[in-house]
């Protein structure tokens, strides 16, 4: 495989994957802020865009600003089906599997999120799932109700010893065994709801735009999908014998965020 380093010259805007790419839990992984001030310094643009909808994006700048950077540079697949879901269907009662800060989030940007007498039915990363909130998705989804998801990963990278938790691609399996139905639009990466609205933010063309992660599946087919470099990390869920089998080969792998400073180019360029 080779790696195509010398094309980060070229590219003016970063789309970062957070867990697994930027830290690891509650930990900042070596290097993260080095990556952001060399961008910072050469004019180029930067978007943190994560497929985790269990928190809000208030929820994470105030994270990374306890890890020593202030942006207001954050979009979620939370964020992303907010704007889907007012979009295509307006006040529509939405029932949505998902914590309270995502409840809130969602209905701050216009979604109708009732408990009882749903519409529609979206689902998020859920850190406060229940076998009887599973019940009641699964009653809504058998009913023929449009069916959303937030993103599709089955796990979230985290920093413990066994290093990953479901994510919502286990739920939508589960789902899918008890009623026979999957999602009917999934927002998150690799999917093009999320990237049309991340472009839209920073109005940054896809050819010169890098979609960095640290999952094969989801960040580099991202980038593979829509035109713009991909970049793997291997600070997260990837390794090397997945490398070896993927359909989603990465244009660029490096260890970490940090490792691609000596190839970045400028924006006066």
């Amino acid at each position: 495989m080779t790696n195509h380093t010398e094309r980060l010259r070229d590219i003016r805007c970063f789309l970062l994957d957070m867990d697994g790419t930027f830290y690891l839990g509650d930990r900042l992984l070596e290097g993260s802020l080095d990556f952001i001030r060399a961008l910072e310094q050469r004019g180029i643009s930067y978007l943190f865009l994560t497929n985790n909808s269990s928190k809000s994006a208030g929820y994470y700048m105030q994270k990374l600003k306890r890890m020593g950077l202030e942006t207001d540079r954050v979009l979620t697949s939370g964020q992303a089906a907010a704007y889907y879901l007012t979009e295509h269907f307006g006040q529509t009662p939405i029932f949505l599997l998902g914590n309270d800060i995502l409840k809130e989030e969602m209905r701050a940007m216009g979604v109708h999120v009732v408990e009882q007498g749903a519409q529609a039915v979206c689902i998020g990363y859920d850190t406060s799932f229940t076998y009887r909130k599973m019940c009641v998705l699964c009653d809504y989804v058998r009913k023929g109700l449009p069916y959303i998801a937030t993103h599709p990963d089955f796990n979230c990278p985290v920093d413990s010893e066994t290093g990953f938790e479901p994510d919502i691609g286990a739920i939508i399996a589960y789902v899918e065994a008890a009623t026979g139905r999957r999602p009917d639009a999934v927002i998150g990466k690799p999917n093009r709801y999320i990237v049309e609205a991340a472009l839209a933010k920073t109005g940054s063309a896809a050819a010169q735009t890098c979609m960095v992660g640290d999952r094969l599946y989801t960040d580099i087919a991202t980038g593979l999908n829509f035109g713009m470099l991909s970049m793997l990390v291997m600070t997260g869920e990837a390794t090397q014998e997945d490398l070896k089998t993927t359909p989603f080969v990465p244009d660029v792998v490096l260890e970490r965020l940090s490792c691609a400073i000596p190839y970045l180019g400028s924006a006066e360029k």
